[in-house]
């Protein structure tokens, strides 16, 4: 198979790392962003020409537009974009800033919305390419003490489902990539702690209690399903990542189409006539 040029932002650490890695190994060609681009060192190191590491900080919007520019100058092509920047940001809604629900939005959604558009022309000339945002499953599912952070995902959703209606004449594919908890730093030194207020000091224990070790994914071990996706000719909209976040969709889902469904009556006689 013909080796292929992906350009990933939030490489330095976690999942974007570990892609990045994965496909220079096989033999693609990697321009790998990062706000701190020491951390790229190791790849630089080890893969030399083929991995090109940028400095970037998705906030800035004509910075985005220029690392694509950079990326497609020095490989002539840009095939896939994996929009992996982001972080996550705890705190029950009463207890997030303004500062802090500004700068989740800011990285998580336009930071993401920045580089989709830098990356679209380019792959409008190429007749070619394909989109990998990366949410969540809480971009589907929501759940107590994320809740900025889930609507940062869910407005990934419904941005790309439009996106990809969008540039289907252009030969663009546009996948969003769904993963349930996993074993990186997303929870750690990454992520961003709002001022806690002692009333949620209940719901955050039942929170953070249930999880179990077995729901916690291997990072590694989203490497197969990312390659085959990167590899699709058909690449499916939306992909889980993770054995928890299929069966807790079709759950929510089904609470959701009952409860609908028992309020229909209410439902149509809203539309008049």
């Amino acid at each position: 198979m013909k080796s292929k040029v992906i350009l990933i932002t939030g490489a330095s650490r976690g999942l974007g790392k570990i892609w990045a890695e994965a496909l220079l190994k096989r033999g693609d060609k990697v321009i790998a962003s990062a706000r701190n681009i020491d951390s790229l060192n190791d790849l630089a190191a080890t893969y030399g020409e083929a991995v090109l590491p940028i400095q970037l900080d998705v906030n800035d919007r004509d910075q985005c537009f220029a690392v694509v520019r950079q990326g497609y100058e020095h490989f002539g092509r840009i095939d896939v974009l994996i929009n992996n920047a982001g972080y996550g940001l705890f705190g029950a809604i009463e207890e997030t800033s303004e500062q802090e629900a500004r700068g989740q939005f800011e990285t998580n959604v336009f930071g993401l919305l920045w580089m989709t558009q830098a990356i679209i022309p380019v792959m409008r000339e190429q007749d070619a390419g394909h989109i990998i945002q990366v949410s969540s499953l809480l971009g589907i599912v929501s759940g107590p003490i994320l809740g900025i952070y889930n609507a940062s995902k869910w407005a990934i959703e419904g941005l790309s489902e439009s996106l990809a209606a969008e540039v289907k004449g252009f030969g663009i594919k546009v996948s969003i990539v769904e993963p349930n908890a996993f074993g990186t730093d997303w929870s750690g030194d990454s992520a961003v702690k709002a001022k806690p207020i002692a009333l949620y000091d209940g719901i955050k224990e039942a929170f953070y209690g249930y999880f179990k070790p077995e729901m916690i994914g291997h990072p590694e071990a989203t490497v197969p399903a990312i390659l085959k996706l990167v590899d699709s000719e058909e690449p499916p909209l939306r992909l889980f990542l993770g054995k928890m976040a299929l069966p807790r969709v079709q759950q929510v889902y089904a609470d959701r189409l009952a409860v609908w469904e028992s309020w229909k009556e209410v439902s149509v006689a809203a539309h008049g006539h």
